[in-house]
């Protein structure tokens, strides 16, 4: 079963998505069973910015007992056997925000992309915020290139559709965007996460709200889960 799980924003060091990662750090646990559940840390988009990894640690490690870990590679080479062995122990992998543009490339040079779809394809729980929650669908909503100016950019591929994060900041010209091309789109708002399985959606999780955006029929907007 592969799942991912999208949050569309808010800052974890302000603890904005505590219910979110109660909810990842019960489905880590469940994976590690009598073993301590352990979470990676991918800062790729921050350009490895350590003090939002020492952020994520205090949470996780702080409010539900998990051991964390980072995954480096922006700053220096690493260890492809000590990187694989990051990825291997990992229960969840976690991949903040930054920009999307520059960490989608940056994996696709270095290699670390082939680890995350490792594990991504043996069950290994993805989790990403902002840019970690776009990147894995056909588009992606972003300002990566001219800080401010958002547009339209190629994703991963992985999830089948067009997103935007922080949808609550953005959803005017979001929305224009996708019903004057005839798109059909996701837009998770800051506090909210949309969980996927097998490619699939099958729940929000937080106190913020996921839509559902279908230009084929009109101006149709509905939150498609219950929180």
């Amino acid at each position: 079963m592969k799942r991912l799980i999208c949050i569309g924003g808010g800052e974890i060091k302000n603890r904005d998505t505590i219910p979110i990662d109660e909810y990842i750090a019960h489905l880590a646990k469940e994976a590690a069973g009598e073993a301590r559940a352990c979470g990676l840390f991918v800062p790729t988009a921050s350009h490895d910015c350590m003090p939002y990894y020492n952020s994520f640690h205090k949470i996780y490690t702080g409010l539900f007992d998990i051991k964390t870990d980072v995954a480096l590679s922006t700053r220096q080479s690493f260890d492809p056997e000590k990187m694989k062995a990051k990825f291997d122990h990992a229960n969840f992998i976690y991949v903040g925000g930054g920009d999307t543009v520059f960490m989608i490339e940056h994996w696709k040079s270095s290699g670390l992309l082939n680890y995350i779809r490792e594990a991504y394809e043996r069950g290994v729980i993805l989790v990403g915020l902002s840019a970690g929650a776009i990147c894995w669908f056909e588009e992606m909503y972003s300002d990566s290139v001219i800080e401010g100016e958002y547009a339209m950019y190629p994703g991963l591929g992985w999830i089948n559709g067009k997103i935007s994060p922080h949808y609550d900041e953005r959803m005017l010209d979001f929305d224009e965007i996708v019903l004057y091309n005839r798109f059909r789109a996701w837009g998770i708002e800051n506090a909210a996460a949309l969980e996927f399985i097998d490619g699939s959606p099958v729940r929000t999780i937080g106190s913020g709200h996921v839509f559902d955006l279908d230009a084929t029929g009109g101006a149709l907007k509905k939150e498609i889960f219950s929180a």
